[in-house]
């Protein structure tokens, strides 16, 4: 290192000097006190000799933190010590402590006889006097392995409870959504579906959207159904169940609202769409296979299709809408889709 390196503050030197004389103890002694107590905090204290790369003192707790005795590394390069992956971060650090002033301070994960350890390295500049040769850089190294270890350990609790916060808070609202929910179809009730169908109704009136209505209702079973009794039909009401679900998004809500009627609620959709998609649903329905008792049971449906604003402009009249439409399919004989009649505003 040249001669315009950054040099050691003299107030620094001066405070030393000024404490050593205050106390009345030789020059230098000040500095063996500091790292005989370095070292009983385990702590290493280095200094390299910057024009020959080589370590000129290596403490007590430097060796014991290298795992040789000071004596055996002292000499030594970065080479030597560590492990050649790691070099060019401690050449890195080493070349920006010499650039300045004040302490340096940077954190090295090195690989110590197989194991991986951290260390908060603090190098700092110890420039000769002029004309005295290279200066030295003095490092403190302390070991950070066991509180990082803490700290991850630490990280991975609060991990694994967030995960059993979210996992909670999950079934939580699938214990609540269920409770919402008809037993034998799985879908909503008629309170939770009147809510649902109150919102959208505002959101659509505000943001001057459409969105459909559907009611449904079981065709008369057939004989053998008829004939097998209440478990035939709690096997056709399950699968209705099922088809109303898979048929409808996030977005959407399907209901059952009372022993004989359904409903299904489809945001954003309007009277056209509504219908075709409740005609792939009708006729998903007549093909669904429900076997009880060995025999194959067969449903159909018959459904009523508004749509919010054209058929009606109120929660009410949009019920109402969708039940004449799905009392017009019930005359054309079951298993069909009525549509309700638009509006026409008089000009």
């Amino acid at each position: 290192m040249t001669e315009t390196s950054p040099s050691l503050p003299p107030e620094r030197a001066e405070t030393a000097a000024a404490l050593e004389a205050a106390l009345g103890v030789e020059r230098g002694a000040l500095a063996g006190v500091l790292v005989g107590l370095l070292d009983g905090m385990r702590v290493g204290v280095a200094v390299k000799d910057m024009g020959t790369a080589r370590y000129l003192f290596i403490s007590e707790g430097m060796g014991a933190l290298l795992g040789r005795p000071p004596q055996r590394a002292v000499g030594a390069n970065d080479a030597e010590l560590f492990d050649g992956g790691q070099l060019s971060a401690l050449r890195g650090a080493d070349q920006s402590a010499l650039a300045q002033s004040t302490p340096l301070v940077t954190e090295h994960l090195l690989d110590l006889a197989g194991q991986q350890r951290v260390f908060s390295v603090i190098r700092m500049l110890m420039s000769r006097a002029a004309g005295k040769g290279p200066s030295y850089l003095c490092s403190v190294w302390v070991e950070l392995t066991s509180q990082r270890q803490r700290e991850a350990q630490l990280q991975q609790a609060l991990t694994q409870l967030e995960q059993q916060h979210v996992a909670a808070e999950a079934l939580r609202r699938e214990t609540q959504d269920q409770a919402l929910r008809d037993v034998v179809t799985g879908l909503y009730q008629r309170q939770q579906f009147d809510e649902q169908l109150r919102r959208e109704v505002d959101l659509s009136a505000r943001e001057h959207r459409e969105f459909a209505l559907v009611s449904i209702a079981l065709d008369p079973p057939g004989e053998v159904a008829a004939s097998l009794g209440a478990g035939a039909r709690t096997r056709v009401l399950e699968a209705l169940g099922r088809l109303l679900r898979s048929n409808t998004r996030a977005m959407d809500a399907s209901c059952r609202l009372d022993d004989e009627r359904f409903a299904i609620l489809l945001s954003g959709v309007g009277l056209a769409t509504a219908h075709s998609r409740m005609e792939g649903l009708r006729r998903q329905c007549a093909t669904q296979i429900v076997v009880h008792g060995g025999r194959d049971l067969g449903f159909t449906v018959s459904m009523g299709v508004a749509s919010f604003p054209h058929t009606a402009q109120t929660q009410e009249e949009l019920m109402q809408a969708s039940d004449n439409a799905l009392g017009e399919a019930r005359r054309r004989g079951g298993n069909c889709v009525a549509l309700a009649s638009i509006r026409f505003e008089p000009s």
